[in-house]
């Protein structure tokens, strides 16, 4: 540790540290552009400059300098002064003045700069450059006449992002941030270079021109586009969600934001279903609530319970699934799953369907296996964070089973299917060496996998390898599943699940049922629902599950209301409300909890607080401000193949792009442009 003293504030900082980051330990501010804290140190800007006694007498740039033992820095000297105002004059120099039609204005970290740290007039009188603007795909709008060359995007999407597509060109005063070839973004993190630019040189597209910062509601929320459970803050204005952007959250997505999550926000508002809809010879009708209600009521009651059953979808609430679990309960119906995409799975263990290293965790293991997975379009914010472990050194090692494909670190393909899993069960792989020669090593099962019909079989084997590698430890907990659905884990520590004698998804979707609720159940093959089948659709958007419904109950999007999800590591998460439900969509738990008295079998609940208070009576996981326990494998108990044996057909691309995977996404325009812009890649990658 060094000891230094800045403005006489005695401070003592790790050795190696920066006099940037010693200052901010003291609560001293020095002004940046180019310094971040999760980027590699450029000194681009030269607005950090701080004075230092004992060096020579000049300005010394913060970012860049070391810290020593002893040292005695002034961060607000006449000197300081007059080097940051000439920095900001020359900044300035080029830069136009066209804040009042620039989006970044009330939030642009140059304007700030300016206002605290510049002069008050500028002596530059002559014409100002003036750039090309590059098309950079869909989502990122380029004026690179404001670009100061700080190199945050370049840097970025080079380390974080893995994609190294961005460059600077030229020298000097003629230098240009760009593509090299002018071509649209391909990284799935493109998006939070908009944050990370501290002018209006990189804005977003779709947002172009439609509203102010100081005009927007912000509202703290959770994404659930995927199941990492993000930390997003929702802004709207009226009755529309303007734009989403990410929240610090450095035990889950740090400060970054997948572009599905950020750019999909105009799905909120187009095909929505904002009244109920019921289907009267063969075409659907817009209908009241009660005629839907009555309608429900004719074909569930006196029906056989074993006729009756509920799939959640990937992106429902826990309070919703709890209140259709309990009704359906009340009506003796056992047929209940949460896994919408068919998958079979031993879940009678929460160690067996969670990401027990945490995302936290990843950064500790040495060590990794991924499995029938592609992290870079399932969950793109903990791809970064696989990358970050390995450009650290601390990650040696990276195996991949499945498709080769460009997770942009280096990874060994170990085979294609499970006869490569079987080889390193039996230890007949070389890479079976390295997992056990490793001190944490790591596996990561994708959830697509599992909804084979070997799905049980590779649970076990891919425990069974992580208990032969010493992944399955006290101290450590190397077995992890990758979950896609923001829904899953919280349905499957409810016990959304088939009861004794109930019936599977494929069971149900099978003509197991003759009438079958879908909980915002898009992902379902629909055309494997029994001609038969009477099917109740409750939703937001007018998507797969709508379009076969026979009654269609208008629900809430996630930004309309208040709900409790589950992040792939078992966090417990809170999203709140940002906007009301359009038209007469109302909140999920409250649909059911009306319709639960309609049928004469009322829920023991009310209001949100009471209906919170019995989830967690139900699982203490879910009480409040229960915390979040990252354990280790304290037993030897292992998830059962049910008999399954591993297949032999490879694995498959979960995804078919990672712009479309939900009803929200599938209604957004801005990612059908990501879809179309991305096209010719993805055909080329394909063959």
């Amino acid at each position: 540790m060094a000891k230094l003293t800045i403005d006489g504030i005695e401070v003592e900082v790790p050795n190696g540290s920066t006099v940037l980051q010693a200052a901010e330990a003291a609560g001293r501010e020095i002004p940046r552009f180019c310094y971040h804290e999760r980027l590699s140190i450029a000194g681009n800007c030269r607005m950090c400059l701080v004075e230092i006694e004992k060096m020579p007498p000049k300005p010394v740039a913060s970012c860049g300098m070391p810290v020593s033992d002893g040292m005695v820095v002034h961060t607000d000297t006449e000197m300081v002064r007059k080097g940051r105002r000439g920095v900001m004059e020359f900044l300035l120099v080029n830069h136009p003045l066209d804040c009042p039609i620039c989006d970044q204005g009330g939030e642009c970290d140059l304007q700030d700069e300016a206002m605290a740290y510049g002069r008050d007039h500028s002596r530059y009188d002559e014409s100002k450059r003036a750039v090309s603007q590059p098309d950079w795909g869909p989502l990122v709008k380029t004026t690179m006449t404001r670009c100061i060359h700080c190199t945050r995007c370049i840097r970025f999407t080079t380390e974080v992002a893995g994609v190294a597509e961005l460059g600077a060109t030229q020298r000097g005063e003629s230098t240009q941030v760009g593509t090299y070839v002018q071509k649209a973004l391909s990284s799935e993190l493109s998006g939070n270079i908009i944050d990370l630019c501290p002018v209006g040189a990189l804005t977003s597209k779709p947002y172009a021109f439609t509203a102010r910062s100081w005009e927007l509601r912000k509202t703290d929320s959770i994404d659930v586009l995927d199941a990492m459970g993000s930390a997003i803050r929702v802004d709207a204005r009226g009755a529309e969600v303007m734009r989403i952007l990410p929240r610090l959250n450095d035990d889950v997505n740090e400060e970054w934001l997948g572009d599905k999550s950020r750019f999909a926000v105009d799905g909120l508002k187009r095909r929505r279903l904002d009244r109920p809809w019921l289907r009267e010879n063969g075409k659907l009708r817009p209908a009241s609530w009660e005629e839907a209600f009555a309608a429900i009521a004719a074909k569930v009651k006196g029906l056989a319970p074993e006729k009756l059953g509920a799939i959640a979808g990937d992106l429902c609430d826990a309070e919703s699934m709890l209140a259709l679990k309990d009704m359906m309960g009340a009506l003796g119906a056992a047929n209940l799953d949460c896994r919408a995409d068919g998958a079979v799975f031993d879940t009678t263990n929460r160690a067996f369907y969670l990401f027990n290293t945490s995302l936290a965790g990843i950064e500790e293991a040495d060590a990794l296996l991924i499995i029938g997975a592609n992290p870079r379009h399932e969950a793109p914010v903990l791809n970064a964070r696989i990358r970050k472990a390995w450009l650290s050194g601390g990650l040696k090692q990276i195996g991949v089973i499945g498709p080769a494909r460009d997770l942009t670190y280096p990874a060994e393909i170990v085979g294609d299917g499970p006869g490569a899993l079987k080889a390193l069960v039996d230890g007949a792989h070389p890479f079976a060496a390295a997992l056990k020669a490793a001190a944490r090593p790591m596996i990561i099962l994708g959830s697509g996998a599992l909804a084979r019909a070997d799905g049980a079989a590779l649970q076990a084997a891919a425990w069974a390898l992580a208990g032969q590698a010493g992944a399955l430890r006290a101290d450590w907990h190397g077995f992890n599943i990758l979950h896609h659905a923001a829904a899953r884990v919280g349905g499957l520590d409810l016990g959304f699940v088939p009861g004794p004698g109930g019936k599977s998804t494929r069971a149900m979707l099978g003509g197991g049922v003759d009438v079958l609720w879908l909980l915002g159940a898009d992902s379902v093959d629909v055309d494997a629902i029994g001609a038969d089948t009477f099917v109740i659709y409750q939703g937001h958007h007018g998507d797969a599950g709508a379009a076969r419904a026979d009654v269609i109950l208008p629900g809430a999007a996630y930004t309309e209301k208040d709900g409790t999800y589950v992040n792939m590591e078992g966090r417990v998460q809170r999203g709140y409300l940002a906007v009301k439900p359009p038209g007469d969509a109302r909140e999920d738990w409250r649909i059911i909890r009306a319709l639960s008295a309609y049928l004469g079998h009322a829920l023991p609940y009310d209001t949100l607080e009471q209906l919170r208070a019995h989830m967690g009576e139900l699982n203490p996981l879910f009480a409040a401000n229960a915390p979040f326990r990252r354990l280790g494998v304290s037993d030897g108990v292992a998830p059962s193949a049910d008999g399954v044996a591993l297949g032999e057909a490879p694995f498959a691309p979960l995804l078919k792009t990672y712009y479309q995977t939900d009803p929200i996404s599938r209604a957004s325009p801005t990612m059908a442009a990501c879809v179309a812009a991305h096209a010719p890649a993805l055909a080329e990658a394909a063959e």
